[in-house]
This record gives C-alpha cells, sequence and structure tokens, in this order.
C-alpha cells in the first residue's frame, strides 16, 4: 500500500532523514521506532506531504506522490494523527469530528459518525464539550477519532501513548488493533517501544535519519540490540 525508496529530508543544509526504504502492506500494523531527534517525526510530515523531500518517492496505491499537495493526499486515504493531538480546543467534540471529514465528499459522513462513537463511547458522551476541557486521555481518543473519520486506507498515528498513564497507554493501543481489525492500516510513530513492537505485524529502527534493523514486531522484541536501546534490557 505505502512503499517509500531512498527518502532523503533536509532542514536547510541539516539531513534529518538519510536515504530510508521500507513499506507498509495493505491490513498491517507496522511501527517506526527509535529515540527522541531520530526523523520519525519528520518521516510522518513528509508521508502526510506537509514536509516536501528532498529526493527519493513515496509510492501510495503505486502512485508516486512526493508533489502531491497534503490536502490531496488526505482525499487519497492518508490520515495522519498528529503528535500532541492538535485537536481544536474551541471547538466541540463533535465539530473536531466533521472537520476531520472535511476532504469528502461522500453521502456517509452522518453513518461514519456513529460508528466512530460507537468506537469511542466516551466521546459520545461528551460530544458537545468543548475539546480543550477534554482530559489528555480524551483528546487522544478525539485525535484518533477526527483521522478516522476523513475515511482513510492507512492512519499514520505519531506517539499516542504520549503522556499518557499506563492504564490510558492499555487503552489507546487496544483502541488501535480494533481500529486495524476493521480494515485500517497503521503506521505507527511510538515512543513505548514494547507495546509497539506487542501489535506490530512488522517494525523499523530509526537512528539518526536512517534505518539500521528491521523484522517482525516479535523478532524485534527479542532482539538483544532492541532491548538494551529501548526496551531497558
Amino acid at each position: 500500500m505505502l512503499k517509500v525508496t531512498d527518502l532523503v529530508v533536509r532542514y536547510g543544509m541539516i539531513e534529518a532523514i538519510k536515504g530510508i526504504s521500507f513499506e507498509v502492506n495493505d491490513g498491517e500494523i507496522v511501527t517506526l521506532i527509535g529515540a527522541n531527534g531520530a526523523g520519525k517525526t519528520t518521516t510522518m510530515h513528509t508521508l502526510s506531504g506537509l514536509l516536501k523531500p528532498h529526493s527519493g518517492t513515496i509510492e501510495f496505491d503505486g502512485k508516486n506522490i512526493v508533489k502531491v499537495p497534503a490536502h490531496k493526499i488526505v482525499e487519497m486515504g492518508i490520515a495522519q494523527c498528529p503528535e500532541r493531538r492538535r485537536i481544536f480546543a474551541s471547538q466541540s467534540v463533535e465539530d473536531n469530528l466533521i472537520l476531520g471529514a472535511y476532504t469528502r465528499k461522500d453521502k456517509d459522513v452522518e453513518k461514519d459518525l456513529i460508528n466512530v462513537y460507537h468506537l469511542f463511547p466516551r466521546l459520545l458522551e461528551r460530544k458537545k464539550q468543548l475539546a480543550g476541557t477534554l482530559s489528555g486521555g480524551e483528546q487522544q481518543m478525539l485525535a484518533m477519532a477526527r483521522a478516522l473519520m476523513a475515511k482513510p486506507k492507512i492512519m499514520l498515528l505519531d506517539e499516542p501513548s504520549m503522556g499518557l498513564s499506563p492504564l490510558l497507554v492499555k487503552e489507546i493501543f487496544k483502541i488501535i488493533k480494533d481500529i486495524n481489525s476493521t480494515g485500517v492500516t497503521v503506521l505507527l510513530v511510538e515512543q513505548n517501544a514494547r507495546m509497539a513492537l506487542n501489535i506490530a505485524s512488522r517494525a523499523y529502527v530509526l537512528e539518526s535519519g536512517k534505518i539500521v534493523l528491521s523484522g517482525t514486531g516479535k523478532e524485534l522484541l527479542n532482539s538483544e540490540s532492541v532491548k538494551k536501546a529501548y526496551l531497558g534490557g
């Protein structure tokens, strides 16, 4: 579904992403793990069209999308749930969700809103509440639900567990699996490497803008170098 080849991204003279290649197949959960500053969020922003690469290709469903504007990328079926949620704090929960469907032209928005509320019952209880008054966990659920309202084929999740309690982290990861089971492919960037690898079909380790290791989630969970660097072992 998504194929990245020799991707290079620069900020001025600084090369943040140094020729990485990876792919995400239809129906998978694939995770990118790495320390702060490894280039994970830069990769996500480039896939979403928010950053333009210096070189390399990004193919989605067989089409090179490097020159496609960000809003058109959403229309094609790639939705990002950004780091730190980026919800519209002064809008209601429901308004946030409806804004998620902004690029859609089909007539199923109302039906998908019902489905999203089924997946996130807590948001239904708070649908008229201002988004900025939600707890951190609820805001994360709202950001994920808003991305789902774009009807994506693939969802890019950037640090969904950031700042959440261990109990909420468990709940968020269960929701990620539930979203995937509805047929949405997931590319997950996550600092909680153990949780991410536990649910991932496959994984890539990003260090200083380069992919240094890849394998199944299970293989990387059992890798000595991954244990030492990311799993506290």
